[in-house]
C-alpha cells in the first residue's frame, strides 16, 4: 500500500519536458534496378560525448560514414554536437550498402543539432563526403531522381551523379560539389540552376563497310538485327566473325526514351555510366569471367551482370567454346524469360535481360577443322571435348547458325562495300512492320505465328523439316519467326516459300 502511494506521488509530479533534437531527410536504396526511398533519421541526445551510431542494417561502408561526416562538418565550419547521435536508415529491414548515405546523414545530423534549418532536409540527397568537405559521386543518382520525382521534392546530387539523373525530365535536380554548397542549394540560396537534359554523346562503332566479302554472314547479321534473333557465327580464325558481331550495334535503331531510361537504370545499379544514352549497348565479357560477373550476383544486395547491362542491346560472347559449360547453361533461362532473378541472404532481386545474343566460335581448339587451306592439328578426342562445352539446348536457342568461310582475296582488296547506314534503313523498315503487330518477331507466340499469313509452299517446307527430324519443337517456332523477319525485310505481307527456305538455310538446315 505504501508503494502505491509513493507511485501516485510520482505521477502527480510529471517529468520536465525534454527538448527533442530530431530531424530527417531522404535518400535512396537500389534493390536490383528498383529505387526505394530511404528515410534518414537523426536524433541528438545525452550519453557519451561526440559519439555517432548508425543503425538500419548498414554495411561496413555505411558504418564508416561517421568519420567522413565528422571531418567534412569540421571543414565546412560546423560543430559536431557533444552528445550521442543516433542515425536510423529506415526501413530498418532493408540492407543499406555503399558510401552514398554520407550527405543525407550530414544534413539530418546538422538539422537535428540546430546547426542548419530543418528546411534543408526537404530533399532526396546522395553522395560520398571526402575529408576536405567535397562530395564524390555515388551509385544510384538516377534512382534518386526517380524517387525525388515521385515525392515531389528536389534531388541533391554531386557532379557525375547529377548528369545521370538529368535523364528524368520530371525531377528537379540540383548539383553541389561540397557540403557547404549542398546546404546552400537545399535552402534555395546561391545560383543553382537545374541541369539541362543530357545530350547523347557520339560513340564510334565499327561499320559494315569495313567488312570485306562474307555475303552470307552479312545477310545473317541483317536478318538477326531486324527480328532480334540470336546469332551463332562459326568459322576459322581471321574470317571476320568478331568484326561482324561488333558491327551489330551500328545497324540497330536507336533506343527510345523509355528504353534508354531502362538501360540507364541497370547501369546505375551497377555503378557504371552509360557511354551513349540512346545507342543500344553491346557487352563482350571475356571467357574467363565468372558466372556472377555474367549473370549477376555479389555479396549483400546483388548487382547486375553483363547480361543485364546488355539489356535492349547485344551480348557478344567471343570464343564461345572457351566459356565454362556451367556459365553457358546458366544463360538459357534468362534468354528465354528476358530477365534474371538472383537471391542473396533473403534478398531476391530481378534484373531485366532482354538481350540479343551474338556468339562466335571456332570449329575446334586450333580453329582449322574442315579448312581447305590449313590442316587441323586437333585429335578427334580434343574436338569432341571442345564441342561438348556447347550443350544441345543452348545451341537450339540460336535462331541463326552460319559458317563463316575464309575471306575471298578479291573481296579483301576490293572497294568498300555497303555501309551500315544503308542496312540500318532496311532494318528500321522491318521493325516498323513488327511494331504494328505489337511484338518483335523473336517474341511472337505460337498463337500469333498461327494467325499470320503464310503461303502453302512455305508451310509445307517448314513442316517437312519438322517431320524429317531436322527441327525440334522449339526450332519449329524459331524458323517460323525467322521466316516472318525475312518477309518483313522483303516488304511482303505473307511468308512465301523463298522466305522459309532462307530461314532454314540460316538455321543450318538448307
Amino acid at each position: 500500500m505504501r508503494e502505491l502511494f509513493a507511485f501516485s506521488g510520482i505521477l502527480s509530479h510529471p517529468l520536465p519536458m525534454l527538448r527533442v533534437m530530431f530531424a530527417s531527410t531522404n535518400s535512396v536504396a537500389l534493390v536490383g534496378v528498383e529505387a526505394r526511398a530511404v528515410r534518414v533519421e537523426a536524433h541528438v541526445g545525452g550519453g557519451e560525448k561526440g559519439r555517432l551510431n548508425v543503425v538500419g542494417l548498414p554495411d561496413t561502408a555505411v558504418r564508416e560514414a561517421k568519420d567522413r561526416v565528422m571531418a567534412a562538418m569540421s571543414v565546412a565550419g560546423y560543430r559536431f554536437p557533444p552528445k550521442t547521435v543516433t542515425v536510423n536508415l529506415a526501413p530498418a529491414d532493408l540492407p543499406k550498402s555503399g558510401s552514398a548515405y554520407d550527405l543525407p546523414i550530414a544534413l539530418a545530423l546538422l538539422a537535428a543539432a540546430g546547426e542548419i534549418p530543418k528546411g534543408a532536409c526537404q530533399v532526396v540527397a546522395l553522395g560520398e563526403l571526402a575529408l576536405d568537405g567535397s562530395i564524390r559521386p555515388a551509385r544510384g543518382g538516377l534512382g534518386a531522381a526517380i524517387v525525388a520525382s515521385d515525392m515531389g521534392i528536389p534531388c541533391l546530387l554531386p557532379p557525375g551523379a547529377a548528369e545521370e539523373a538529368s535523364m528524368v525530365s520530371s525531377a528537379k535536380v540540383q548539383m553541389a560539389g561540397s557540403l557547404g554548397a549542398a546546404i546552400a542549394a537545399a535552402l534555395g540560396e546561391g545560383d543553382f540552376r537545374p541541369l539541362p537534359p543530357a545530350e547523347p554523346p557520339t560513340v564510334p562503332m565499327p561499320d559494315l563497310s569495313e567488312v570485306r566479302g562474307q555475303p552470307l554472314a552479312k545477310r545473317a547479321l541483317e536478318v538477326a538485327a531486324a527480328g532480334g534473333h540470336h546469332l551463332l557465327l562459326s568459322g576459322t580464325p581471321g574470317s571476320g566473325k568478331t568484326m561482324l558481331a561488333r558491327c551489330m550495334p551500328s545497324v540497330l535503331p536507336p533506343l527510345d526514351e523509355k528504353a534508354a531510361l531502362e538501360v540507364a537504370q541497370v547501369w546505375s545499379a551497377a555503378g557504371r555510366a552509360r557511354p551513349s544514352l540512346f545507342q543500344p549497348p553491346i557487352r563482350s565479357p571475356h571467357h574467363t569471367a565468372t558466372t556472377a560477373a555474367v549473370i549477376g550476383g555479389g555479396s549483400g544486395i546483388p548487382v547486375p551482370g553483363e547480361i543485364s547491362m546488355a539489356h535492349r542491346g547485344v551480348l557478344f560472347l567471343d570464343e564461345l567454346g572457351e566459356y565454362p559449360p556451367s556459365l553457358l547453361d546458366g544463360l538459357r533461362q534468362p534468354l528465354e524469360e528476358g530477365q534474371v532473378t538472383i537471391a542473396r541472404k533473403g534478398v531476391s532481386v530481378t534484373f531485366p535481360a532482354m538481350v540479343q545474343l551474338v556468339a562466335a566460335t571456332n570449329p575446334c581448339p586450333c580453329g582449322y577443322h574442315g579448312d581447305d587451306r590449313q590442316g587441323c592439328t586437333c585429335s578427334d578426342r580434343m574436338i569432341q571435348r571442345y564441342r561438348r562445352r556447347l550443350s544441345g539446348p543452348l545451341v537450339d536457342r540460336f535462331d541463326i547458325r552460319v559458317k563463316v568461310a575464309r575471306v575471298d582475296p578479291d573481296a579483301m582488296i576490293g572497294p568498300p562495300e555497303e555501309p551500315s547506314i544503308e542496312v540500318a534503313k532496311r532494318i528500321a523498315a522491318a521493325r516498323e512492320a513488327q511494331e504494328l503487330r505489337g511484338a518483335r518477331n523473336r517474341n511472337l507466340s505460337r498463337t500469333a505465328l498461327d494467325s499470320l499469313e503464310v503461303t502453302l509452299g512455305a508451310r509445307r517446307l517448314v513442316e517437312g523439316a519438322l517431320r524429317h527430324g531436322g527441327l525440334t519443337g522449339r526450332g519449329f517456332d524459331r524458323v517460323r519467326r525467322l521466316s516472318r523477319t525475312i518477309a518483313d525485310l522483303d516488304g511482303s505481307i505473307a511468308v512465301d516459300e523463298p522466305h522459309a527456305a532462307e530461314a532454314l538455310a540460316l538455321r543450318g538446315l538448307g
